[in-house]
């Protein structure tokens, strides 16, 4: 039986597990000040908000990036692919999703009809939760997710997207607002409200995952088709 595309049975070598390690915080912002800054978020246009991120130290991550890693693909997309935060290949060139875990999103975009290159409605929108690599490829840790989330959030407003598909466990329980885990919230169509409207959700697995769990591959092809009959009733 014909489980889906090439990519489902040819596995790349697994990557390096995640280290754990810990962040010194910066002083946090005051409610005023918090509200403030989110305020002026939701104000920004493309140009402004990557200024922002590019120089944000809103929280101790700023110390030890490289460079932040905005986004990636048509700010007009038709699909938004959310996932957790760069690691360090991703810190190293600025654009999320290279390297093994990369080449592996390419394919299934691939064989979606879709790509990350391009301005018509075949070509998608990158991004993370987390615009700046945690040290050691860590989880992403509470305090940043909040202070972060602002900044996807509006690029959500400005792509105004017709479907968004979210990788991994961090990225859909941050956009979701939830703790349930992926094996519960794959399956279903999710949505989001941003500025008055809602937006369909799809959660799968993280392409990383993946790599190092190749039988979960035809589980996230699954996902993939859910996303493509949302998308084709979203019109």
């Amino acid at each position: 039986m014909n489980l889906g595309p090439r990519w489902l049975s040819h596995g790349l070598p697994a990557a390096a597990e995640p280290s754990v390690g810990a962040v010194t915080g910066l002083p946090l912002l005051s409610e005023s000040s918090a509200d403030a800054r989110v305020d002026s978020i939701r104000r920004m246009d493309w140009d402004s908000l990557e200024r922002a991120v590019t120089g944000c130290t809103a929280c101790a991550l700023c110390q030890s990036r490289k460079q932040t890693v905005f986004g990636v693909g048509n700010r007009h997309a038709h699909w938004m692919l959310v996932g957790e935060a760069p690691g360090a290949e991703e810190d190293a060139k600025g654009e999320p999703f290279v390297g093994q875990a990369g080449r592996l999103l390419d394919n299934m975009l691939a064989a979606a009809g879709l790509s990350r290159t391009g301005v018509d409605s075949h070509a998608v929108y990158i991004a993370n939760v987390l615009k700046c690599r945690p040290p050691g490829n860590r989880n992403p840790e509470l305090g940043e997710v909040a202070l972060c989330e602002p900044f996807l959030l509006r690029q959500v407003a400005l792509i105004q997207p017709k479907l968004i598909v979210v990788m991994g466990r961090f990225a859909a329980q941050s956009l979701l607002g939830t703790e349930a885990t992926i094996a519960s919230l794959r399956g279903h169509v999710h949505s989001i409200r941003v500025d008055d409207r809602a937006i369909p959700v799809v959660v799968t697995y993280h392409p990383a995952y993946l790599l190092r769990n190749l039988a979960d591959k035809s589980k996230s092809w699954a996902d993939l088709c859910l996303a493509q009959e949302v998308y084709a009733r979203a019109g």
